[in-house]
């Protein structure tokens, strides 16, 4: 595998004025596309793509996207005038081109995939342009094992789902190319990114360079570059992919059965013990307050129900827990998504695609695995040495509202709010109706009363809540004039109940209705 681009401060500049300049961007290449090439390379197919490009030679967007998205080569000439501060010199002594020769006619290819990035966190909106290695749709080869991944499905995932508060001192485990870090640095004051890849925290050099921002990048496994050491959030995309194993030992980066092994996604551990070992060993480097959030794998195993099993990793380690299982696959579907990823396929490596599928489900036979999970895993410290109190663990399979990070750290907020008041504070309390909240109501053809009323959340994980006619009636009057304790005196009067025999239905009601937003307090 090549070397990564250089960090050179000058160099880098004048880079970075060209993109802007060319109009390179998210926007700008899909423009220069159309939408059939454009839709087409979302689904991994360059043809088109390669042919928008083609006919648009004098465009820059088109250019650098055949060049350096596409890894088809270039002439001088059209790099040159693409880049013109930077020049096809600069690009080379940069390490992100090499030119066939000195002629004023050659051509130039990519070293390096760069690419706009465009995404929204929870802090707003993002346009970069993110440094990585050509991937196999540019190579037409498989991922070598130091493979640097771009900004793929999880790191956007995780982008979205960080919480985004003002917080002085981040971790982004497992940096790679540093797009969690880049994100990270826009509201922490001091940012680690640490991996155990050389060539990951060369690229994630070059692209905090590309952005003028300042990382402090070490190299190590896992927690250890960081002993010692605490943080008010950890992030991490670990390499939580499980992958079998050699038979009579973790193996190297071609030791696990012959399989081949990518610093970016294998950890090198048995099924999902690396993802526990995260789990169990993070809070040791929170600070009070302090929250961790990363993705994982775990395994369902036959007669264990996966809440047992993750939240036996709970146990012990002091912290409040809230794991959203997002995703579910079969070990035959697990075992297709992840050596697709790595670049075999049945067509192009019959024999290997067939050994590869093999081992992967013996693996999951081995330990009787009947599915496997991929999900969010937040995890904070409480604050000032008191006992964990949040201990959740559900799945939600549906359509979330990006960015999820906000609505994660007001639920958090919400569960502590509701942590300091017993049911008598809560009925003194003034709620409002959260502003994404919406009512249904199913109704029998010909009836004049529901026989089901929904409560919905338009935001977050977009919850629907069934709601019996006092609930419903409730939530309807929440608008911050009167008391929980007074609508619900007043609804006791109106439906004919007792008062307190409502409010025991109805405050453990609202106390879930405000820990996932859809009352918020008045003041």
């Amino acid at each position: 595998m090549s070397n990564t681009p250089s960090a050179d401060p000058g160099l880098v500049d004048r880079l970075r004025a060209d993109l802007h300049r060319s109009g390179y961007t998210v926007d700008g290449v899909e423009d220069v596309l159309g939408p059939l090439a454009a839709a087409a390379l979302h689904r991994e197919n360059a043809l088109p793509a390669l042919r928008a490009t083609a006919g648009a030679p004098q465009d820059p967007r088109a250019v650098l996207a055949r060049l350096l998205v596409l890894g088809a080569p270039v002439p001088v000439a059209s790099l040159d005038a693409a880049l013109p501060t930077l020049g096809t010199d600069g690009a080379q002594a940069l390490g992100l081109v090499e030119r066939s020769g000195a002629a004023p006619d050659d051509t130039v290819r990519a070293l390096v995939d760069l690419r706009p990035y465009a995404a929204v966190d929870a802090a707003g909106p993002v346009t970069w342009w993110l440094a990585s290695d050509l991937g196999e749709l540019a190579t037409g080869r498989r991922l070598a094992a130091d493979h640097v991944l771009g900004a793929g499905g999880a790191s956007t995932t995780l982008a979205q789902v960080t919480v985004r508060e003002h917080r002085e001192r981040v971790l982004d485990l497992g940096t790679g190319c540093g797009i969690q870090a880049l994100h990270a640095a826009r509201h922490g004051d001091h940012v680690v990114g640490t991996d155990i890849s050389r060539r990951a925290l060369g690229f994630a050099r070059f692209n905090a360079a590309l952005h003028g921002t300042a990382l402090d990048l070490r190299h190590g496994s896992m927690l250890e570059p960081v002993a010692g050491e605490e943080f008010d959030l950890v992030v991490s995309n670990p390499p939580f992919v499980i992958t079998p194993r050699a038979a009579g030992g973790e193996g190297g980066a071609d030791g696990q059965g012959g399989l081949p092994a990518y610093e970016y996604r294998d950890g090198g551990r048995s099924g999902d013990d690396l993802v526990r070992d995260l789990v169990t060993g993070v809070g040791t480097h929170l600070a009070p307050g302090g929250v961790a959030q990363l993705l994982g794998n775990w395994e369902h195993r036959r007669g264990e129900d996966w809440r047992d099993r993750v939240g036996a990793w709970l146990d012990g380690t002091g912290l409040d827990a809230w794991v959203i299982q997002r995703e579910v696959q079969d070990p035959a579907e697990y075992a297709e998504t992840w050596i697709r990823d790595g670049g075999t396929t049945p067509e192009r490596e019959p024999a290997g695609w067939a050994h590869a599928y093999g081992a992967w489900l013996d693996d999951f036979a081995s330990r009787d695995v009947e599915a496997v999970g991929f999900g969010i895993v937040t995890l904070r410290r409480p604050a000032d040495g008191r006992a964990p109190s949040l201990r959740r663990l559900e799945e939600h399979t549906g359509s979330v509202r990006q960015p999820l990070g906000a609505h994660l750290a007001a639920s958090l907020a919400a569960h502590d709010w509701l942590e300091a008041r017993d049911d008598a504070a809560l009925a003194a309390a003034h709620l409002l109706v959260a502003a994404d909240v919406s009512e249904e109501r199913y109704h029998t053809p010909g009836a004049s009363d529901p026989n089901v009323v929904v409560v919905r959340q338009g935001d977050g994980l977009g919850r629907g809540v069934q709601a019996s006619t006092g609930l419903a009636a409730l939530v309807g009057a929440c608008d911050g004039e009167l008391a929980v304790g007074r609508i619900v005196g007043a609804l006791a009067s109106l439906l004919d109940v007792g008062s307190a025999d409502l409010a025991a239905e109805l405050l453990p009601a609202v106390r879930g209705l405000v820990r996932d937003g859809f009352l918020v307090p008045a003041t």
